[in-house]
């Protein structure tokens, strides 16, 4: 292959590579715009809750935390055993 030809390939290569991060920045962006009103409901749904009396701010963290933990499928065991060497480490929280 030719050294002009190469460089020709190369740079075919780093545009098509700008191209796809620019279409990807672009899709990002669509989506991130379109999430924006389910995130002001989210917020408006977490005040409710909370000016309702129904749940606290720690009520609602830890039942969103278990839901992460669950959707992961996280083993519990492995978590209470970091628990416990986190805990021993740097004592308990007061």
């Amino acid at each position: 292959m030719s050294a002009d030809l190469k460089l020709v390939n190369e740079k075919d290569e780093e545009t098509t590579k700008e191209q796809y991060v620019v279409n990807y920045l672009k899709s990002m962006i669509a989506i991130e715009q379109a999430m924006e009103p389910y995130k002001e409901q989210k917020k408006e749904l977490r005040k409710e809750y909370i000016d309702n009396g129904w749940l606290t701010r720690h009520d609602l963290w830890s039942a969103i935390k278990a839901l992460r933990l669950y959707e992961q499928e996280a083993d519990m065991d492995d978590l209470n055993d970091m628990f416990d060497t986190v805990e021993k480490q740097f004592g308990k929280k007061e």
